[in-house]
Formats: structure tokens, sequence, C-alpha cells
């Protein structure tokens, strides 16, 4: 699995793939900050992190697109499913590349953290708290992304519908409102992602949306696994 994980986040940073992928959350989360944190002088980094949440919906796609797509176009895939590893270990490595990636771009909010620590005592729990949920709803859409990856021989098709779910996730609270049945509503906000990621944002530590993300995340890497499987027996 080492291996695949090496492969995974070398094939980031020997194209461009990683460097922009860094760059562009580096300096939307900066702009976020500079609004929300410099310029109204508050020492909570809430509202940026609650921005966060499109970009991270939009960049997620670029990361996982060629994960398994350029693999099956180049015909690569083959030398995988008769790598002398199970299939579990092939998606965990690819997930945990992409994990990496995705953890490397959020260690940008430890440096806001320490510039308003420099400042104001800043609230550590609210802080600490968000960035696990942000961490943990990042497994998550990665999860989702790769199993559209594996999915499709085509990056693009791939890219595409990865945000066309990620879209289809930030809606959820739209279409939760014009549910005309509780049963609905209650299901959406169930599996909203934005509402899962509340309690973080509040510095509330919440074992069911904790174990929701890590559900997800789970259930997705799963399908990706049997998507393997079908083709290796095919």
């Amino acid at each position: 699995m080492s291996a695949i994980i090496k492969r995974e986040l070398s094939s980031y940073f020997n194209s461009a793939i990683g460097f922009i992928v860094l760059a562009v959350f580096y300096f939307f989360s900066g702009v976020f900050f500079n609004f929300y944190c410099i310029y109204y002088n508050s020492s909570s980094l809430s509202a940026v992190f609650s921005n966060m949440l499109m970009i991270v919906l939009f960049l997620m796609p670029l990361v996982t697109m060629k994960s398994f797509a350029e693999e099956k176009r180049q015909k690569t895939d083959q030398a995988l499913l008769t790598a002398p590893i199970s299939l579990f270990e092939m998606v965990m490595g690819k997930f945990i590349g992409a994990f990496i990636l995705y953890l490397i771009c959020n260690a940008i909010f430890v440096v806001y953290a320490l510039i308003i620590a420099a400042f104001a005592t800043p609230d550590w729990a609210v802080i600490i708290c968000t960035m696990i949920g942000m961490l943990l709803m990042g497994g998550a859409l990665i999860a989702i992304d790769l199993f559209i990856s594996a999915m499709t021989e085509s990056q693009v098709i791939a890219a595409v519908l990865s945000i066309g779910a990620g879209l289809l996730i930030y809606m959820l609270d739209s279409l939760s409102s014009l549910a005309n049945s509780d049963i609905v509503t209650n299901i959406i906000n169930a599996i909203s992602f934005n509402k899962n990621l509340s309690n973080f944002t509040y510095g509330i530590l919440s074992l069911p949306n904790v174990i929701y993300f890590i559900s997800v995340a789970a259930l997705f890497l799963f399908f990706t696994v049997r998507v393997f499987e079908r083709r290796r027996w095919s």
C-alpha cells in the first residue's frame, strides 16, 4: 500500500495538479481569513471554514479525477489488479494519497490560528473541532469522488460528475426547505454535509457527526472495491 501512496503523491507533484490545488486552496482561504478575521477584527475562524466548504467541493474532483480514470484509460489498471496486494489496499492507497494532499491544504488553518493567537485569544476548542470536521468531511468527499473516478475512463467525465455530486451535496440544505414532508426534511438534514459539519464549527465534537462522515467514506470505499472486484472477475 505504501508504494501506491508514494506513487499517488508523486503523481500530484510531478504534474501541476498538486500545486494548483494548494495554490487555489491557500488563495481562497487567505481571502476569507483577511475578510472575516482581519478586516472585521475577529478571532473566530468559523466563517472561514464555512466558506471553504464550496471551495473544497470544487477542488477535490481535481485531485481524484485521474486516480482511477487515467489508470483505466492507459490500461495501467491491469497492473494494479494483478499486483500482490488486495483490492482494498489498492483503493486505500489511492484514498490515503489524496487525503494527505487534502491534509496539506488544511495545514494553512494552523498558520491562521497562530496568527490570531499572536494578537488575541482564539477559541481553540472551536478551531480544533472545526479542523477535525473539515478533515472528516474531506475524507467522505474524497471517497465519493474516487468511486466516481472508478466508474469511468475519462478524467473530464469523472471531474464533471464529481462536481455535480458536490453541488448536490451543497444544495441539500436548500432542498430540505422545499420539501413538504417532515420525514423528507429530516432525512435530508440527516445526510446533509453542512448540517453534520455545523456542530464542529460550534466547537462540539459530536459522535453521531463523526460516525456519519466515517460511514460515508467507508461506504463509498467499499463501493469502489466492489467496482474493481467485478472488473477483476469479468
